[in-house]
């Protein structure tokens, strides 16, 4: 499914016109993007949890060339699944 798809759902489920739902779909990505760069946690209860992590820099290997290469910190988004969620996707 793409983005597309889920305005096609969304709009479907919610009784809405595809406008709003692409505007709601975009919304939500906007302020989920905007709290987690605050460092801010996204908890939806039943659905899962977003938030940042900090990863550590480290040393890698090139595959192509077997030489050693440093790999920066970085910060990345995780995402734990809720309980019921994860229920229903088994």
């Amino acid at each position: 499914m793409n983005k597309g798809d889920l305005i096609n759902k969304i709009s479907a489920e919610a009784k809405i016109n595809k406008t709003q739902a692409g505007a709601a779909l975009n919304a939500f990505i906007g302020t989920t993007m905007t709290s987690l760069k605050k460092g801010d946690k996204l908890t939806l209860v039943g659905f899962g949890t977003f938030s940042v992590n900090k990863r550590s820099a480290r040393m890698g290997r090139n595959p192509q060339t077997g030489k050693a290469i440093k790999i920066a910190a970085k910060k990345v988004v995780k995402f734990k699944a809720g309980k019921e969620f994860a229920t229903k996707v088994r």
